[in-house]
């Protein structure tokens, strides 16, 4: 299986399961086929910027807020955007005036699994996700994009 395919089988696994290791992991991925090296899943979770992060439930597993297709830049993000942060599960996006309907648009287009919701006003956005983890990785993967 090809590096991006394996890669996605990976965000999907994660997202659809708690995953608390490495091995376990590399056994949901066998179940669907395909065989991995530990070295090279290593390599795949820190490209895909894979963190631990608590569950719901209150297991440590393994997390990414990011749908199966990682946000990519946008200028019209990147410019619009002043600040990104969270509280509980609400992302918070203070843009320039007039903005935040644009940068709420690139967050909406991407179809982001763990988001609810979303509300633009004049330079703010309100997301709404479904736990504070998700707000917290959503928060991460938003700021990066603005300093594109």
């Amino acid at each position: 299986m090809k590096k991006k395919a394996r890669q996605l089988l990976i965000m999907e696994i994660i997202s659809q399961n708690e995953v608390e290791t490495q091995n376990q992991l590399m056994e949901l991925l066998e179940e669907r086929g395909v065989k991995t090296a530990q070295a090279t899943l290593s390599r795949d979770i820190a490209e895909l910027r894979i963190e631990k992060c608590m569950s719901e439930s209150g297991v440590s597993c393994y997390y990414s807020g990011i749908s199966d297709e990682e946000l990519t830049y946008s200028d019209i993000f990147a410019q619009s955007v002043i600040s990104v942060d969270y509280a509980a599960n609400i992302v918070v996006m203070k843009c320039h005036s007039g903005l935040a309907d644009a940068a709420c648009k690139v967050v909406d287009e991407r179809r982001i699994s763990s988001v609810m919701g979303t509300i633009a006003g004049d330079d703010t956005v309100f997301i709404l996700t479904k736990t504070e983890n998700h707000a917290k990785a959503l928060s991460i993967q938003l700021t990066r994009m603005m300093r594109r």
